[in-house]
């Protein structure tokens, strides 16, 4: 006999929110890993030199793709919460970085003193899409999904 909602065992509402929470950060993975293969495609396909902003991002990214795996398999919600300062940080650094590049910030601030200036536009498509604003969302969204996941899951 099949069971009802109201039949169903205690701990399947948790399972189901943890279902969510485990698609949220595989998401956030899969946005993690495609931003990093897409840094490591700019550097070492395209021969683009990475400015010292686009380091530290780097920096920050590099991780995400390393790390969320270990929440996935099984789910946790403490490596979710771990790596959200990365994703908050990276982001940070990469609305500066947005920022420098539309002549928001002066070009006087920039931590760019040595190789390429942070304040130069390599790639641009459709005349407004540069790799600072792609970092830019790509963290943003990384932090958007690995909240929801950290609470839409069991505690």
């Amino acid at each position: 006999m099949p069971t009802t909602v109201a039949e169903s065992p205690a701990g399947s509402d948790s399972s189901v929110q943890d279902a969510r929470a485990w698609m949220f950060v595989f998401a956030a993975w899969s946005i993690a890993g495609a931003s990093t293969l897409g840094a490591l495609f700019f550097g070492e396909v395209m021969k683009l030199p990475p400015c010292s902003l686009c380091w530290y991002q780097r920096i920050f990214m590099f991780p995400l793709a390393l790390v969320l795996p270990f929440a996935l398999f099984p789910f946790d919600r403490n490596v979710v919460r771990s790596v959200l300062p990365l994703a908050g940080v990276g982001g940070l650094l990469a609305a500066f970085h947005v920022l420098l590049v539309a002549g928001i910030i002066p070009e006087r601030v920039a931590p760019c003193r040595q190789g390429v200036p942070c304040s130069e536009t390599v790639v641009e498509w459709f005349g407004f899409v540069t790799i600072p604003l792609l970092s830019l969302v790509a963290f943003a969204t990384i932090g958007i999904l690995l909240t929801a996941a950290w609470r839409r899951s069991s505690r």
